[in-house]
């Protein structure tokens, strides 16, 4: 990104608030999906707001800066409080990467209408597409704070709970480490298609 600021700063400032916007709307998602399950914890919380500054986490904000990626402050909630028991949990940890792949439909759907794939609005959609498309499979993979570590957490047996006891204490650097050794060009083969599917829908391809 530090590269990007100064080869373009135009580039540099529309993938910033094409990431700051997806992470937003990620984790207001999830604080949304909570609150409508009855557990008012994110709303006590103040994170149940499009207020950009509620959301972002200060360490994910500087990898944005550094590398290129990064994530926003988890919402907390009660699993407790929720209507559904069972699945309430599960449903707020997908309401973000499903909020992100929502947006994404939504970039393509607005390049196609407007015709405008070129320019700083048509670049500002198609990065908006594929940062959203980005974040929401990044953050199903099973490492915390990401959502995907939380579904692992509720749908693993419980004879393999230690492997959540693992990831709790060390999927945070393992994290980390990935991200400053391989980046996030290991997702491709995954993120590709589902971007193609998504551009096909709209009417792109």
């Amino acid at each position: 990104m530090l590269d990007i600021l100064r080869q373009s700063p135009v580039t540099f400032i529309l993938l910033a608030v094409s990431l700051l916007g997806a992470i937003t709307l990620h984790e207001f998602a999830h604080a949304l999906a909570a609150d409508m399950q009855g557990d008012r914890m994110p709303r006590a919380m103040g994170r149940l707001t499009l207020d950009p500054s509620k959301h972002l986490d200060p360490l994910g904000t500087l990898c944005i800066l550094l590398v290129g990626f990064g994530w926003g402050k988890p919402v907390p909630f009660r699993p407790e409080a929720l209507s559904s028991r069972r699945f309430g949990a599960a449903i707020v940890a997908l309401a973000g990467p499903m909020m992100n792949l929502l947006l994404a439909l939504v970039s393509a759907f607005a390049i196609r209408i407007t015709g405008l794939a070129t320019g700083p609005v048509g670049t500002f959609l198609q990065y908006f597409l594929i940062i959203n498309v980005l974040l929401a499979v990044f953050n199903l993979i099973p490492l915390p704070p990401l959502d995907g570590s939380r579904l692992l957490t509720i749908f693993l047996p419980p004879s393999k709970q230690k492997i959540v006891f693992f990831l709790d204490r060390y999927g945070f650097m393992i994290l980390l480490g990935l991200l400053l050794i391989v980046g996030t060009s290991v997702l491709n083969p995954v993120l590709d298609p589902i971007t193609s599917a998504i551009q096909h829908l709209a009417g792109l391809r």
